[in-house]
């Protein structure tokens, strides 16, 4: 299922904020965060659509759990340009994942599968990621 740039066998735990920056490519059209517990279920699946399916500048954000994707959620802005970098910040709670854009808006997504722990991260389409931090 996963295309991208792969980070597996890595902690993530409640209490923990983890630090994203890259750079949407300048044709972009997609790309995705996903953080979960092994490449099958995704937690946790950002998804910024510059022009993507029949979306326009907006964040998508899902879980995907037993090979079907579940509730969608759109809320927050749309700090991304095409080529110029992004910074995202997520702070992982026990409850939910409270993500922090480079605009300063912020996104509240369910922690759905309720664990304190996940292993696997995965970046896909249009980005290069430069950074990840976990602190």
């Amino acid at each position: 299922m996963m295309k991208g740039m792969i980070i597996k066998n890595m902690s993530f735990k409640v209490g923990q904020t983890l630090t994203i920056v890259g750079a949407p490519k300048s044709d972009a059209s997609d790309f995705a965060v996903n953080i979960g517990p092994n490449d099958q279920d995704i937690t946790f699946h950002m998804n910024p659509r510059f022009n993507a399916h029949g979306d326009e500048n907006v964040v998508v954000c899902n879980s995907y759990e037993g090979g079907s994707w579940c509730e969608e959620s759109r809320e927050g802005g749309f700090p991304f340009n095409q080529g110029e970098e992004f910074k995202i910040t997520i702070e992982f709670t026990p409850t939910e994942f409270h993500v922090t854009l480079s605009d300063g808006s912020s996104i509240h997504f369910p922690n759905r599968m309720g664990a304190e722990k996940y292993s696997f991260i995965s970046f896909d389409g249009d980005a290069r990621i430069r950074s990840v931090d976990i602190k």
